[in-house]
């Protein structure tokens, strides 16, 4: 498309003794746009044009990174002409592309090590909104310091996003101050700033603003498409997903994010057995599993509580059943708990994978109970997570309902995708009242 082909003619320039001119890349755009193309091309046009080149890719976590890699590049990579020259490894924690002239592309898991004793000369920073400090660039940047010196094409930075939540995506919303401000100063080396998205004030049901900040419109995507998403999508959500604006968290989360960072256990074992929860958003715009079990002792002797970990989050649910079938062969036949309303058009296919007799549906009346065990026990410090970024961007945005007389998440006042969060609440229920006075 042409935006990818603007983008990747000023980013790669070359300086008149053959070194890039920009160390710095800056690329935010909507969602669906087709930044994950233009990213492959960066990994195959470094790896190719220079020998000796080592370009590291991160996501949010190592598993999104592996699932784009894995699933997305690397089929493109072996049916193409270079396919039978490239080398590819597929072991977890050695995924990678080998190339003839020494290159080779590797993912790094989104961590302070990353990187570490190694030698980067591209590394590229996918969906930064998830991170809430430098510790990704902190690790990677100084593996990169080497490849600057004279003779060499140069070593690049790159940061690839759609915006996140103010509150929550501080990283990427300093890199997009910074950036803002390389343009605003005319800077025509050193960093470059890409961004496609829509004033704050701009009208979002109009045709004419997404025709504006959307450079896949009229290539791969097209108007009605977007107008369904327009119509079943919370504003708020469609605004930061299509429009690329910074949308704001609609007040506080219930849980301090201090707190609920204290909850973060990621090297935690994993329980001795699991339930599953199961979350479907609306228009099956989203959907998440999540596994969690009791522990006997929490941290540092605490008392027994529950062990969380998002297994599968993502767009859409053609994913969902095959996710659904592989886990509960891997837990031996677990109980799921689902939302039976949230549910109910895939219920019967969730009882025949996972066992009529394994399927805890819950009614509307049953929900906000499940809410407040699950509050209660994340504010006694007796449910735990793996710190995982996207329950915790599901946290800060999430808003919440009055249901009865208790309350529910609320998809409608939440301004991301909440899915995860609320598997994570649903699991948890299959505890309540199983403690009696303990609790």
């Amino acid at each position: 498309m042409p935006w990818q082909r603007e983008v990747a003619d000023v980013a790669l320039e070359l300086d008149d003794s053959g070194r890039l001119v920009y160390r710095d890349v800056g690329l935010i755009t909507p969602r669906q746009s087709g930044k994950s193309t233009l990213i492959l091309s960066l990994i195959l046009t470094r790896c190719i044009v220079a020998a000796n080149q080592h370009v590291v890719y991160c996501a949010q976590s190592a598993l999104d990174a592996r699932k784009q890699w894995v699933n997305n590049w690397s089929p493109v990579v072996e049916g193409s002409a270079i396919g039978s020259s490239v080398r590819v490894r597929l072991a977890p924690g050695d995924e990678g592309w080998w190339f003839p002239n020494g290159s080779h592309q590797s993912i790094a898991a989104s961590t302070v090590k990353a990187g570490h004793g190694q030698v980067v000369d591209t590394a590229i920073v996918d969906e930064a909104f998830a991170y809430q400090d430098d510790r990704i660039e902190q690790a990677l940047r100084p593996a990169t310091m080497t490849r600057n010196r004279p003779g060499m094409l140069g070593a690049q930075f790159w940061i690839v996003s759609t915006v996140g939540v103010p509150s929550f995506s501080t990283y990427l919303l300093a890199k997009t101050e910074r950036g803002r401000a390389a343009v605003d100063e005319g800077l025509t080396e050193g960093t470059c700033y890409f961004e496609y998205s829509a004033p704050q004030d701009a009208d979002p049901g109009d045709p004419a603003t997404w025709r504006a900040c959307m450079p896949a419109l009229g290539y791969t995507v097209d108007e009605d498409t977007i107008r369904a998403a327009f119509e079943s999508m919370t504003r708020s959500e469609f605004r930061r997903a299509f429009l690329n604006q910074w949308v704001t968290a609609l007040g506080d989360p219930i849980v301090p994010i201090d707190h609920w960072n204290l909850l973060a256990r990621p090297e935690a074992p994993r329980p001795p057995w699991v339930v599953l929860g199961l979350d479907i958003d609306r228009q099956d715009a989203h959907a998440a599993l999540v596994a969690v079990g009791e522990i006997d002792d929490g941290p540092q002797g605490g008392p027994k509580g529950l062990q969380g970990g998002v297994l599968e989050a993502g767009d859409r649910t053609d994913w969902l059943l095959p996710a659904l079938a592989d886990q509960v062969a891997r837990f031996d036949r677990p109980h799921v708990v689902v939302d039976e309303r949230a549910c109910r058009h895939m219920l019967p296919e969730i009882e025949r994978i996972a066992g009529f007799d394994r399927v805890i549906a819950l009614k509307t009346s049953e929900v906000p109970p499940a809410c407040a065990f699950w509050l209660r026990l994340i504010q006694q410090q007796r449910a735990w997570h793996r710190g995982e970024p996207e329950l915790t961007a599901a946290l800060v945005g999430a808003g919440q309902r009055r249901l009865g007389d208790g309350w529910a998440w609320s998809r409608a006042q939440s301004g991301v995708d909440i899915s995860p969060l609320v598997a994570f609440t649903l699991a948890c229920s299959f505890w309540l009242g199983a403690w009696g006075d303990e609790t």
